[in-house]
């Protein structure tokens, strides 16, 4: 599997598990209903969800990770 095809599947699995996390928590500790419950745990999700790219080096190709919660960009191995 590529690096940019692993980096799309991790960016969507990450999401993917955020929203569903956010979704259930908004769903049980708040009031939103119908359009407002998915439109605020997408945003929420896409914003605390890691951030995957593939980048073309002099080594070859390779997969970094950035972070809201970290300042520096790390490397997947």
């Amino acid at each position: 599997m590529s690096k940019k095809n692993k980096a799309f599947l991790y960016n969507f699995l990450f999401f993917a598990v955020l929203f569903v996390i956010f979704r259930v928590a908004l769903q049980y500790f708040t009031s939103l209903q119908g359009f407002w419950l998915p439109v605020v745990s997408a945003v929420s999700a896409s914003f605390l969800a890691p951030k995957f790219q593939a980048t073309q080096t002099k080594e070859g190709e390779k997969l970094f990770m950035k972070s809201i919660f970290s300042k520096e960009i790390k490397e997947i191995k």
